[in-house]
């Protein structure tokens, strides 16, 4: 039994010790924390194409898309950096088999949506970047300051048209 009372005192002790670590704050001037980091993006398709479904108000696009790799980082400043590679128009109906697997908008940006506070009450405040140079084969690489609102809870990237219309996701 003492062995047992010994050992979580000494747990105890280690998990207080940790209170300081997991509490302790940035000193000023240091690099603002990552708030966000994805390693997957997901394309729009099925029930999500179109302005039936859309996510935190963004609407999807108008046809599937599917893309090989999206990955990035949002820090607390607002800096959000994206690479999306082979974000493409999926090879299905009802894409025309001539726009299948290329991108057919030149320019893509990034939404940066938060669940925030306004007032008293929960809201959504979606923040988009300029446009950046997208190829045919759905490479861009997005490198952007946004302001977020304050506080940016459960954060979301969406890679979209200049019109809002989202492609593709984090998530996977």
């Amino acid at each position: 039994m003492s062995k047992i009372r010994w050992l979580l005192a000494a747990l105890g002790v280690a998990l207080v010790s940790l209170v300081p670590v997991l509490g302790a704050s940035a000193p000023a001037g240091a690099d603002p924390g990552t708030i966000l980091k994805f390693t997957s993006m997901t394309p729009v398709t099925g029930p999500y194409v179109g302005t039936a479904n859309p996510i935190r108000t963004v609407p999807g696009g108008g046809l599937p898309w599917i893309i090989t790799a999206g990955n990035g980082a949002l820090k607390s400043d607002g800096r959000l950096l994206v690479h999306v590679r082979g974000l493409v128009l999926a090879d299905q109906a009802p894409v025309p088999p001539a726009l299948r697997g290329t991108n057919p908008v030149p320019d893509f940006e990034a939404i940066v949506s938060c669940q925030t506070i306004t007032g008293s009450m929960a809201t959504v405040t979606n923040v988009a970047t300029g446009q950046f140079a997208a190829s045919m084969r759905g490479n861009a690489d997005i490198k952007a300051r946004v302001k977020l609102p304050e506080p940016c809870i459960a954060p979301i990237v969406f890679v979209a048209s200049p019109t809002g219309a989202w492609f593709a996701a984090t998530g996977s």
